[in-house]
């Protein structure tokens, strides 16, 4: 029996280890056909080779030549020869990332025509000459981002038909050629960040008609030219990020762009690009997060009808206008977290029933009547995970907006009418070319706003009118007053729970009466007449006497001299009048009456001679 288990034994050991040695006997052939480079990790099914961090000087031996993809990022690679890859034409992904590489010879991937996908990020290559690219027709994936490229030489993409993402970024580029990214036809993505740009590169992106998606991020760019995305016709994502000098968007900036996503953030704007983004009509997702934008006028925004998403976080925010927003009915995401808004009101939407998400925690907000349709509309709102809290008034401050009790809204979220102090009518008087001061303050919960009408029904808000300005406690200043200033003006304070009005009546005097007013009547007690009235002498100042004494010397100098130039005119005439003038007569006698000579006795006419100057 022992000998009959012993004879059967074998069998059954040999019967058991059949499927383990047909396992090993495909393992070792599979291992022979495809082979491993020593250090690295080799997948028969996906035909891959990952070499990643081996810290190899050279691409290594042994790589099986119908390997697809190959990783051998993270080693000391310094050069990329022409013949490298010559062996492995059924390539389809290369990753030379994290590497040495400092130069790479142009027709070093020739071989590679159905590559897919190639990194040569995080290298030193300063320079990449023309033909390195060429024959990669296929490529739809190139990232050549984190070097120390300075310029992007003409044609450099030229065959890169197929190409559809660019990664340029964190390079030392100062300059791209006009024609850089000419020939790359399907280019649908391109990156370009931390880099010394300084200008947008308006003309080399213009050869770009396939791109949809454009990033320019961390950038030392100041300012946009006019059409500065020009011929970019399908361009529909354009994130402008960390450009900190950027302080303006011209009008004409985005011209001729079609956008559906635009991001201006972390920049230095300090107003809403109102203007510029005027012709969007397809935008519907629009972030101006983290800029310098302090105000949202109201009405400025009416052609953006499609916008469904507007970010505005940590913006610096104060005040959001009434009729803000209006005209974006399909308005559904508004993100104005991290700001100084002290309320939102429902007046400031076109149709705040469109609403789904309003992002408005970390503002100091007053828990005013103003707040009370977001708290009813808490349940089809989404606030978000951090939840909004009141900062005002002191019954409410801390509390989040989700422990109001419906039934007790009424009593903590209130207003109170405006009621304008001092509410007396006022007349103010001051000299033409005076400053002139009216006065309005008002108090209510909310604060009122205080705005005025002038005589001509013209609304003044506190925004600078040129000569005339409200300041923010109500105070109407119109500098320099001029006649035309002259009328009745109406101060109107209003908040959500309604206004006070009051009028204050300005007469402006002409400089032309001011002579006329430095005449002054007295009464002089010592003149009275007999029948009890009083007669008026006419009293003028030391000033109007000198005037008009100067005056009055001023004319009679002026005839004077006058009179001697006509004289000396007369006296200078040469041959129209005679120097000297004879006269003759008969001397009358003493003693008769008769003409005699005293001298001879005898009687006769004497001569005399005058001459003229």
């Amino acid at each position: 029996m022992v000998d009959s288990m012993s004879k059967a034994m074998p069998h059954t050991v040999v019967s058991c280890w059949q499927p383990f040695l047909g396992l090993a006997l495909v393992a070792v052939f599979v291992s022979s056909t495809l082979g491993c480079p020593s250090r690295c990790e080799c997948s028969a099914q996906s035909k891959a080779v990952v070499c990643h961090r081996k810290r190899m000087p050279t691409i290594p031996d042994g790589i099986p030549t119908e390997t697809r993809i190959l990783d051998l990022s993270k080693n000391k690679l310094t050069m990329i020869n022409p013949d490298d890859f010559i062996a492995f034409p059924g390539l389809e992904e290369l990753d030379l990332s994290g590497n040495l590489i400092s130069y790479v010879e142009p027709g070093a991937f020739n071989a590679l025509f159905n590559m897919h996908s190639l990194s040569l990020k995080s290298n030193r290559i300063k320079l990449i000459p023309l033909g390195v690219f060429t024959a990669l027709t296929n490529l739809t994936r190139l990232d050549i981002s984190d070097n120390k490229i300075v310029i992007l030489l003409d044609y450099m993409f030229q065959d890169l038909h197929n190409l559809k993402f660019l990664e340029v970024g964190d390079n030392d580029l100062v300059y791209i050629s006009h024609r850089a990214f000419s020939g790359l036809l399907s280019l649908e993505t391109l990156t370009l960040e931390r880099c010394n740009l300084t200008v947008v590169p308006t003309e080399a992106l213009s050869h770009l008609h396939s791109v949809v998606s454009l990033h320019l991020r961390y950038l030392s760019i100041s300012t946009f030219h006019p059409y500065s995305f020009k011929k970019l016709f399908k361009l529909r994502h354009l994130e402008i990020d960390n450009w900190p000098s950027l302080d303006h968007v011209p009008a004409n900036a985005l011209h001729g762009l079609n956008l559906t996503t635009l991001f201006i953030t972390n920049t230095n704007l300090s107003s809403f690009p109102y203007q510029a983004l005027k012709h969007l009509y397809y935008l519907t997702h629009l972030n101006l997060s983290y800029n310098r934008i302090r105000h949202i006028e109201g009405g400025m925004l009416m052609e953006l009808v499609r916008l469904q998403e507007l970010h505005l976080v940590g913006a610096q925010l104060n005040v959001i206008e009434l009729y803000a927003f209006q005209g974006l009915r399909n308005l559904k995401v508004l993100n104005v977290s991290h700001n100084h808004l002290d309320t939102l009101e429902k007046g400031v939407f076109q149709s705040p029933e469109t609403l789904r998400v309003l992002l408005i925690n970390n503002n100091p907000l007053v828990c005013d009547c103003r707040l009370m349709w977001i708290l009813q509309k808490r349940q089809s709102l989404f606030l978000g995970d951090s939840q909004p809290e009141c900062s005002n008034p002191e019954s409410s401050r801390g509390q989040p907006f989700k422990e109001f009790k419906e039934t007790l809204l009424s009593y903590y979220v209130t207003c109170t009418k405006p009621k304008i102090r001092e509410n007396k009518t006022q007349t103010v008087t001051v000299d033409e070319g005076q400053q002139a001061m009216l006065r309005c303050s008002a108090d209510g919960t909310p604060r009122p706003i205080v705005s005025w009408l002038s005589p001509r029904r013209r609304v003044l808000t506190n925004r600078n009118h040129g000569r005339v300005m409200v300041h923010n406690n109500g105070t109407l200043e119109i500098k320099s007053a001029e006649m035309q200033d002259s009328g009745v003006y109406l101060c109107l304070a209003s908040n959500s729970a309604g206004n006070d009005t009051l009028m204050t009546s300005l007469a402006v005097k002409s400089l032309g009466s001011l002579y006329a007013n430095r005449t002054q009547y007295y009464t002089d007690p010592n003149n009275a007449t007999a029948n009890g009235t009083t007669s008026v002498t006419l009293g003028l100042d030391l000033k109007t006497i000198l005037v008009s004494t100067a005056m009055g010397c001023f004319t009679f100098l002026g005839v004077v001299l006058f009179c001697f130039l006509l004289l000396f005119v007369w006296s200078r005439g040469k041959g129209k009048h005679k120097n000297n003038i004879d006269v003759e007569y008969v001397p009358r006698s003493k003693s008769n009456g008769t003409n005699v000579d005293s001298d001879e006795g005898q009687a006769g006419p004497r001569r005399f001679n005058m001459k003229m100057m």
